[in-house]
C-alpha cells in the first residue's frame, strides 16, 4: 500500500485535494483514507453504539445497509493504516497528521516548521493543483506492508487453486537474550541491492516443485522490542514442501540479503556485524 499525507493549516484546501486524489487514484486501485478528528467524537454518547462503548466495550462494530464502522479504544495512526492495508487498500491518503513522519503534500505556508517533517512537496493553498503529477508522486512512495496484506496478495494469485495451505513466519525483536535486554534494533539495508536479493530469493524458491507463491518483506529503521521485523508468506500444494521452503527462505534472508542491525540494550548500543 502506498501512503501519502495531505497536511496544512485550516482552510488550506486539504479535504478538496484529498477528494481529488481519491478520484484519480481509484483508477489505479483501491483507495482508503484516514481523517484525524482529534477534537471530535465519531461515536457520540447519544447513539446506541456510543452507549455500548461507554459501558466498557473495547470494540464496537456498527453495520448499516451500506457501511461497516469499527470503533476501538487507544487509537493510533499506525493502527488505522494497518487496517487499511489488511483490508486490501492499494493507496492510503491521510488528511492532517502534520506531526507524523509520513511523506507529506503540504498546502500553504508552514507556520511551525519545527514540528513538520518529511514534506515531499509544497503546494499553494486552494489552487488548481496538477493531480496527475501528484498521482505519480504517490506511486513513487515506499510500500506500507502488513502480514495480512501479504497473505491477501498470495490469495489473489490465480494459481492459489492448486494450494493446500499457506504458512507464514513473523520475526520480532527479541526483548531478552540470555542476560541482555534489548529495547530496540535499527536495521539498515544496502539500498537497491537488498531489495533485489529478496526478489531473487522469492523467484528461486517459487521454482521448487509444488510451490505456488513466496513473498518476503523486511522492515528497516528503528524497531522496538516485540515489534515485527520480517514477514515470510509461502503457499504450496502440500505441507512438506510448505514448511521446508518457509525455513529455506529465512536462512536465505540471513545469508544473502545485505541488511545490518544495531542493537540498543540497557547495557549499551552496538552494531551486529553479521548479516541479518
Amino acid at each position: 500500500m502506498k501512503v501519502i499525507c495531505v497536511a496544512g493549516y485550516k482552510n488550506s484546501g486539504k479535504t478538496t485535494l484529498v477528494t481529488r486524489l481519491v478520484d484519480a487514484l481509484s483508477k489505479n486501485g483501491s483507495v482508503g483514507t484516514v481523517k484525524q478528528m482529534l477534537h471530535h467524537r465519531f461515536n457520540p454518547e447519544i447513539t446506541d453504539t456510543g452507549k455500548h462503548f461507554d459501558a466498557g466495550a473495547n470494540i464496537v462494530a456498527a453495520i448499516t445497509d451500506t457501511e461497516l464502522v469499527t470503533i476501538r479504544r487507544n487509537p493510533t495512526l499506525e493502527d488505522a493504516l494497518n487496517s487499511l492495508a489488511d483490508n486490501g487498500a492499494d493507496f492510503a491518503i491521510v488528511e492532517g497528521a502534520k506531526s507524523s513522519d509520513l511523506p507529506k503534500i503540504f498546502l500553504g505556508d508552514i507556520e511551525g516548521s519545527g514540528e513538520i517533517s518529511n514534506i515531499v512537496v509544497r503546494l499553494p493553498a486552494r489552487s488548481d493543483w496538477d493531480i496527475d503529477a501528484l498521482v505519480e508522486l504517490v506511486l513513487s512512495q515506499p510500500q506500507w506492508v502488513t502480514l495480512d496484506s501479504l497473505i491477501r496478495k498470495v490469495r489473489s494469485n490465480p494459481d492459489i487453486r492448486f494450494s493446500g495451505g499457506i504458512a507464514t513466519f513473523t520475526g520480532i525483536v527479541r526483548r531478552v537474550d540470555g542476560n541482555v535486554e534489548t529495547t530496540a534494533i535499527e536495521f539498515e539495508k544496502y539500498e537497491g541491492v537488498a531489495d533485489r536479493a529478496i526478489e531473487k530469493i522469492c523467484r528461486d524458491l517459487k521454482q521448487k516443485d509444488n510451490i505456488i507463491d513466496v513473498l518476503i518483506h523486511h522492515r528497516t529503521g528503528l524497531i522496538k522490542s516485540g515489534d515485527d521485523i520480517v514477514y515470510i508468506v509461502v503457499a504450496a500444494a502440500h505441507r512438506k514442501e510448505l514448511f521446508e521452503v518457509l525455513a529455506d527462505a529465512l536462512e536465505r534472508i540471513k545469508e544473502d540479503v545485505p541488511i545490518w542491525k544495531k542493537e540498543f540494550t540497557i547495557e549499551g548500543d552496538f552494531w551486529v556485524h553479521d548479516k541479518m
